[in-house]
């Protein structure tokens, strides 16, 4: 007698989609060496399929641009959605990428797609019966987890040191500290003041926000290395590739970009490059899971290590997707419009263990902040 298998079968053929727009408030002012956090444009897709699966995805700005997602959503991407494959992400991403040719590679169109891609992956893990974590990969079921609420520019240094104490106490591995001062010496001074008050044990990361030029980082980072100091943050613009590898060859603070990138190619010159130590992106504005996998796997690829920009909600099991996760960035932003929180155990996120992206969205608050 011959054993016979059988996969279950679903119809994801996608029937319906819709897209809107919801403001969130800023939880704690936020500032940096360019700009303060605005507040939270969330653009919302959701999508049913033809077994009545409802996938639920989203994408953000800090503050602008959030409209013009919307109507490149409205007028081209979800007519073309309608009539694809939920379970088949990558023939939808790329059936739409070519729907927007000519807007690629793009900030608008990339935040575009990631709100697609996403409801697309919650619907796919939904019909699945399954996690996203486990479903993009399953490498390990929580994430080291370090604090940047703590570190913005606009805090005093005694500020600082007692955020910084209190994450330790709560047994993060990390701390981020914003830097960008007039002077580098006030810099040194505030992260100094950091590193004595929580000693050697625990990680203290900086980020300039594309705010130096490449002489600048390198005469900074001169001083940071004296502080042993984890990682340098978007130190110049992110598309000065040539001056991110000077400061690389420069130093021994590892070098962390990929923020503010937008598309896969644009890591891969950076890493081909010798110019990133560490890579964090963010998968809105590379433009949904789909293109974020393909990061990660690229930079395993060059032994380096991912460690995702904001966004906690969803990179916490994108994290714990892929084997060279570093770090999970701890920025609360959804408590508003969500019924649950990060689990966090000794330092570490725990990857969300039901069907879908994790998320479990109030939707009547959702609503109320809808934008008009």
């Amino acid at each position: 007698m011959t054993d016979t298998f059988s996969i279950p079968t679903v119809d994801g053929t996608i029937v319906s989609a819709e897209a809107w727009l919801s403001d969130l408030e800023v939880e704690t002012v936020r500032t940096d060496a360019m700009q303060s956090f605005l507040k939270q444009e969330t653009i919302f897709v959701r999508l049913r399929t033809a077994d009545g699966i409802e996938g639920l995805g989203y994408s953000y700005t800090i503050g602008t641009g959030g409209r013009a997602v919307l109507s490149l959503l409205r007028e081209t991407l979800l007519p073309a959605l309608v009539g694809l494959d939920a379970n088949r992400p990558e023939h939808v991403w790329r059936a739409l990428h070519s729907t927007t040719r000519a807007t690629t590679v793009g900030v608008i169109t990339s935040l575009a797609l990631a709100a697609v891609d996403t409801a697309v992956w919650d619907a796919r893990c939904r019909a699945a019966g399954l996690p996203l974590w486990v479903a993009a990969g399953g490498a390990e079921p929580s994430i080291p987890l370090y604090d940047t609420e703590g570190g913005w520019l606009h805090f005093d240094t005694d500020e600082l040191v007692a955020q910084a104490l209190e994450s330790q106490r709560r047994g993060l591995g990390g701390v981020k500290v914003k830097v960008g001062k007039p002077r580098a010496r006030e810099d040194f001074e505030r992260l100094a003041a950091v590193r004595e008050a929580v000693g050697d044990t625990m990680d203290i990361m900086v980020d300039a926000n594309q705010s130096m030029t490449a002489a600048e980082a390198i005469r900074r980072a001169a001083l940071f290395e004296q502080l042993d100091i984890f990682w340098f943050e978007e130190p110049l613009p992110a598309d000065d590739i040539a001056g991110h590898r000077r400061l690389a060859a420069s130093t021994r603070v590892p070098v962390a970009v990929g923020e503010s990138m937008y598309s896969v190619g644009q890591f891969r010159e950076y890493l081909q490059s010798q110019a990133a130590s560490i890579v964090q992106v963010d998968v809105a504005r590379i433009g949904g899971i789909t293109p974020w996998l393909k990061v990660a796997h690229l930079a395993e690829a060059f032994n380096v290590a991912v460690a995702p920009h904001f966004l906690m909600e969803l990179h916490v099991s994108l994290c714990c997707a892929v084997p060279n996760a570093l770090y999970l960035e701890h920025i609360p932003q959804l408590r508003a419009v969500t019924r649950s929180e990060l689990v966090v155990e000794a330092g570490r996120a725990l990857a969300p263990s039901t069907p879908g992206l994790g998320i479990e969205w109030d939707l009547d608050a959702v609503d109320d902040l809808r934008v008009a």
